[in-house]
């Protein structure tokens, strides 16, 4: 299933930190933009933005959440305080959830909106910068259930939290633990409480796991950040590198750097490579769902491929997504 390098294309044009892609049935791709909103790609070429107007607030999107009132949730990844807002097509911005079980959220990585109308929120870690868990030993990263009930914490302790995702089966909830290196899986009660932590795959050098999403047959992909790995985790199965772009020098100071509880903004904000630019998230798109997109950390653009399986619709695959304002 490997795919060359040369078969990824380049997508978009002065995008700002686009780290995360989402895609829909109508051929639009949403990817988080930095200054403040969302870059919408429409299937002609061309692209525009919404950028939040909130006066003394400026938002700092990581992932971003589509809702089927045309809204856009916007997870707030700022240098000391996060949160979840909902931005509207003309601007407006207004809070989602910013505090859970008395707790307000610290820098906020991404939101996960499931099939049944509740938002999965993750928080990578309480360490303020959050560079100090970058750590193999670090586990204060946590999930939130966002629902008719109100926000609670759901699952504590864990190792980096990045993307999480409901399994296809509704049952289960993934998680991506970056530091951790590791795919954990929860068992989803009726109530939306979460079970004792599972794991589905661990990972070796050089992969540090951030983006999530799954295909038709089951199988988690997920994005490695620094190695620019795009791996696929079949069910029951040993994970497998379906794209790779890195230079092995590059990852061997990187990998020295974790092992020895080193590891900083530097490792994460350097990159060395051919053509991926610190990939970290994935959604699959296209009439068929075997276009798959990559968003990234560095860079100016996103990136696409086609993919040998086709993705699983996520929850917002036929929602019309927010219109431009006039």
């Amino acid at each position: 299933m490997r795919i060359p390098l040369e078969q990824v294309e380049i997508v978009g044009h002065d995008l700002a930190r686009p780290e995360c892609v989402l895609c829909t049935a109508n051929g639009r791709a949403y990817v988080s933009d930095w200054r403040g909103g969302i870059s919408v790609l429409e299937p002609d070429g061309s692209q525009w933005q919404i950028l939040a107007r909130r006066a003394g607030f400026d938002v700092q999107p990581n992932g971003i959440t589509l809702m089927a009132d045309g809204t856009v949730l916007l997870s707030h990844l700022g240098a000391e305080t996060g949160g979840v807002f909902r931005l509207h097509a003309n601007g407006d911005l207004e809070p989602f959830v910013t505090e859970a079980d008395g707790v307000t959220l610290p820098p906020t990585n991404y939101a996960h909106l499931d099939p049944a109308g509740r938002v999965w929120i993750t928080v990578s870690t309480r360490h303020v910068p959050r560079a100090a868990a970058y750590r193999a030993g670090v586990a204060d990263g946590f999930v939130v259930l966002a629902d008719a009930d109100g926000a609670r914490i759901v699952a504590d302790g864990l190792g980096y939290t990045n993307e999480c995702i409901v399994h296809p089966d509704g049952r289960r909830l993934f998680v991506n633990e970056t530091f951790a290196r590791r795919l954990s899986a929860f068992d989803i009660a009726a109530n939306g409480d979460l079970g004792k932590r599972k794991t589905i795959a661990e990972f070796d050098r050089g992969t540090f796991p951030d983006g999530l999403a799954f295909d038709a047959d089951g199988g988690a992909w997920i994005t490695s950040i620094v190695s620019n790995r795009v791996i696929r985790v079949p069910p029951g199965g040993t994970p497998e590198i379906v794209i790779e772009d890195n230079d092995p020098a590059h990852l061997d100071w990187v990998e020295a750097a974790f092992v020895a509880g080193e590891m900083g903004r530097p490792h994460l904000d350097q990159v060395k490579s051919a053509r991926l630019r610190n990939v970290s998230s994935l959604a699959f798109g296209g009439p068929d769902l075997k276009s798959a997109w990559l968003g990234c950390l560095l860079g100016e653009n996103v990136y696409r491929f086609k993919a040998p399986v086709a993705g699983h619709p996520p929850a917002h695959w036929h929602f019309d997504g927010p219109r431009p304002a006039p």
